[in-house]
This record gives structure tokens, C-alpha cells and sequence, in this order.
């Protein structure tokens, strides 16, 4: 049976062993099924048996079930507990909430709660403002999701969506030390969305969406930044456009090109795509071509998305019809945020000298990046294990942290493009190249350098509240 290969599973089996069996008919079984041992513990050892837990990476959950009855088959070998070490991860949730403060007497008791904190309450009613000061509103950000359009499984539901969301919130900590919260409705009608956001804003300094459908998402990002006073980021549409603009700047200073001159198609005109159009009109480039299922976006047609009248309107200068291999031929650069197997190895010979690819449909790109690798310049992925990664963690800690630094109201399009900016000069200049257009992840200089230009640009645009001096 053949095993195709994804991102990988990493399992740990517990076996009990005889010993007319042996440690080698564990590891015959593994290897002759295909896996890797990378980790034996002993558990128990006993008179008639030994107990191991011997952890496995495999490729996907076929591969899981052929390592384990390869075992099971093996005389001597019983096959205890099958852990998946990711939901190992999970067990009871992946974040927790900690004081800062230790009661340990009547005393403390008094100045956390009552009567003390009585005090603290009259303050901010005279001020509310001092609930940046004296409560978690200053560093917290609540992520909300009605679990619509989870990663690539589309609408899975609410509490389906809770791993992803806190997963979020700690790399929300983790990175930028902001403390996130998620938050999963359970509702996907819009107007409810928008009261219980407004409704729960008090306790929060800054609004993560995430994972919600388009286009109600685009109403609901624009209803709450003009309703509320605290900065209402979506990351799906706006997080992908900076990072991506990131990359694209680097990847026009490698091929010599300027923003002005580009010719680029955007497939897949969903949240995503339309904020990476926002965000590259922003940053100079006139002529962007979006094609979706249903062809080029085209202005004259109606179309039952309004968002996708804006487009048809805003784009596509040269009034180009037809679908991908119309839209994709001479240009510059192709933007995927579709699906697998959208872009040919044809389509991406008809593209300009020096083509750039940025092929972020994850876990599949729109083309296989080795059919790809011999036609292009410059190839991106939303993948780990290919160079470029695309990815939203190298944006949206440094922007909430900078953000909340300087109390901001708003994250608008100058911050977005100071962040951008910011993460595409973490590549040192002398570094850059076709296989390193974009820092990793793990790249401490990114949150810094995001926060502090997103800080600058929200004074710089006068959006920030608190007074500069006290910023640190």
C-alpha cells in the first residue's frame, strides 16, 4: 500500500514486549511498515515482559494504521495505547490563566478584592480611561471566531475552532508577551456577532477576528472598527497582505523590478485575496487581475458578492477576459490564496522574465513548488517545509504588541505598511536571496522591529492615545 506523504503524525506506542520476542522484532515491524523510530523509553520492566513507550513519526493516519497491525501481527509484541502526541498537546486545553499576585493573607486578600479593590473600581468610573492602566485591558486581545472558515476545513463550528484559537493566544504570549483570550460564538449571523464583540470590548484592548466566512467577515471587521475605539485587526485577510507584501519587496529587489511596474494576478478572491490587493494597491502596484472560480473579475458584470463589485471595479486595468491562462500570461507575479493544483507548469512559463510565485494554499499549494522550481525565480509557500514560508505568526504579535504600546484606536493601512516593511528588513541585505526573501518565525528581531514601526506609524498617524513619554 503506498503512503502518501503530508506533514507527519508523531505517535507514541506502548508496547509490552516478551522476551522470546526482543526489542529487534519491534524495530524489524516499524521499519519494514515504513516508520521512524525516534524515541524508546523503558516504562516497566517485569520477570515475563518489558513495557516500552517507543515514539514513531509516520505520514498520515493510513500510515499510523499499517505501523500499528504491523506490530499487532509480531508474536511477543502487544500493542498497549496509541497517543498521538499532538492531542497529547491538547489534554485539557493548551493555555491557562495565572495571578500575577500571590494571596497568601487577609491582607493581600483586601488589596486584590474587597474592600480595596473598591478604590481601584470608583477610579475608573471617574476615568475610564485608567482601565488601561489598572485592569488587563491594557495588554489583553480577544481572538473571535464563529468557526466558519477554520484553516482548510472550512465551517467546523465553534468549539471545533477552540484549538486554533488557543493556539493563537499562546503565540500571542509566547512572541509578543500579550495576554489573548479565545473567544468562540456560537452564532454566525452577523448582526449578533457585531453586539456581543461591542458587548465584551470593555474587558479588551485589542480585537483579533479570525476564522470567520467570507463576506460576512468584511462587514463585520467594518462595522466594529467604526463602532469601537480599540484597534479590530482580521488576520486572515490583513495578516496574509503583510507578510506577504513582506516578501514581495524583497522578491522585487532580487529580480530588479518596482512595485509600479508590476503586472500580478491574485487567485482566489476571498478575504485574503481582496486585503493582498488592498495591500499591494497600497504599496504602488496599478495593475492587479483577480480570477476566481468563475473566471476574470470584470468590471460591467454584477455579481452577488459586493465585495467582489468592488473588485471587478478596482482592478484588471487592462480589461482582460477569460480565465487563469488569460490572466497569467506576461505577468510579473502570481498571488495564490485558491487551492491545489490551480497553477500548471504552463501558466507559469507564460508569466514575464523572472517570475514570482507566491503559492500560499495550505496544506497544498496551487502548484507542486519541485514542477514549479525549474520555471521560477522566486517561489513562496504558507508551507514549513519549503523555503519562503508565508505566514501570519511574523505579523500579527508584533502589530497587537505595538498596537497596545501605543494605545492605539485603530490599526489602520500606514500601520499595516510599517509592519510589512519591518519584516521584510529583517532579512539582512546581505543574505537575501531567491531562497530567503522572509525571516522565520523564530526570528526574535521580527516582533521587535514589527511593534516598534507599527508604534511609530500609530503616533505618526494619530491614532495612538497614550503620551509618547510613556511609552517604553
Amino acid at each position: 500500500m503506498a503512503i502518501q506523504q503530508t506533514s507527519g503524525l508523531s505517535l507514541i506506542l506502548r508496547l509490552k514486549i516478551d522476551p522470546s520476542a526482543g526489542f529487534s522484532e519491534v524495530t524489524s515491524a516499524i521499519g519494514e511498515a515504513g516508520g521512524d523510530i525516534i524515541a524508546v523509553d523503558v516504562i516497566h520492566v517485569g520477570k515475563d515482559s518489558v513495557i516500552r513507550d517507543v515514539t514513531v513519526n509516520v505520514h498520515n493516519d493510513a500510515h499510523r494504521v499499517q505501523v500499528v497491525e504491523a506490530l499487532s501481527r509480531r508474536r511477543g509484541i502487544e500493542v498497549v495505547n496509541v497517543s498521538d502526541r499532538t492531542f497529547l498537546v491538547h489534554l485539557g486545553g493548551k493555555i491557562e490563566v495565572q495571578g500575577k499576585v500571590p494571596v497568601k493573607n487577609r491582607d493581600d486578600l483586601s488589596r486584590v478584592y474587597t474592600p480595596g479593590v473598591a478604590r481601584v473600581c470608583q477610579a475608573i468610573h471617574e476615568d475610564p480611561s485608567k482601565a488601561f492602566q489598572l485592569t488587563i485591558k491594557r495588554n489583553t486581545v480577544a481572538v473571535v471566531t464563529d468557526g466558519t472558515a477554520v484553516l482548510g476545513l472550512g465551517d467546523i463550528g465553534p468549539e471545533a475552532a477552540m484549538p486554533v484559537m488557543e493556539g493563537k493566544a499562546m503565540l500571542f504570549k509566547q512572541l509578543a508577551d500579550v495576554d489573548a483570550f479565545p473567544i468562540c460564538l456560537n452564532t454566525k449571523d452577523t448582526e449578533e456577532i457585531i453586539r456581543i464583540v461591542k458587548a465584551i470590548a470593555p474587558g479588551f484592548g485589542g480585537i483579533n477576528l479570525e476564522d470567520i466566512a467570507s463576506p460576512r467577515c468584511f462587514e463585520i471587521e467594518q462595522r466594529l472598527r467604526e463602532e469601537l475605539d480599540i484597534p479590530v485587526f482580521h488576520d486572515d485577510q490583513h495578516g496574509t497582505a503583510v507578510v506577504l507584501l513582506a516578501g514581495l519587496l524583497n522578491a522585487i529587489e532580487i529580480v530588479g523590478k518596482k512595485m509600479e511596474d508590476l503586472r500580478v494576478v491574485v487567485c482566489g478572491i476571498g478575504a485574503a485575496g481582496i486585503a493582498c490587493t488592498k495591500m499591494l494597491q497600497s504599496a504602488g502596484v496599478t495593475n492587479i487581475v483577480g480570477v476566481d472560480r468563475s473566471g476574470i473579475l470584470e468590471a460591467g458584470k454584477n455579481y452577488d458578492n459586493r465585495m467582489w463589485d468592488w473588485y471587478a471595479k478596482n482592478s484588471n486595468p487592462e480589461g482582460r477576459r477569460g480565465g487563469l491562462t488569460e490572466a497569467i500570461a506576461g505577468a510579473d507575479v502570481f498571488i495564490g490564496v485558491s487551492g491545489p493544483g490551480v497553477l500548471t507548469v504552463d501558466h507559469v512559463k507564460s508569466m514575464a522574465r523572472d517570475p514570482i510565485v507566491f503559492a500560499m494554499a495550505n496544506p497544498t499549494p496551487e502548484i507542486n513548488p519541485e514542477d514549479a522550481e525549474p520555471y521560477v525565480r522566486i517561489l513562496a509557500t504558507g508551507r514549513s517545509d519549503y523555503p519562503n514560508q508565508i505566514n501570519n505568526v511574523l505579523c500579527f504579535p508584533g502589530i497587537f504588541r505595538g498596537a497596545l504600546r501605543a494605545r492605539a484606536r485603530d490599526i489602520n493601512e500606514e500601520m499595516k505598511l510599517a509592519a510589512a516593511r519591518a519584516i521584510a528588513d529583517c532579512v539582512p541585505r546581505d543574505q537575501l536571496n531567491e531562497q530567503y526573501i522572509i525571516p522565520s518565525v523564530f526570528n526574535e528581531r521580527v516582533v521587535k522591529a514589527v511593534s516598534q514601526a507599527v508604534t511609530e506609524a500609530a503616533y505618526a498617524t494619530g491614532v495612538a492615545r497614550r503620551e509618547p513619554a510613556h511609552v517604553l
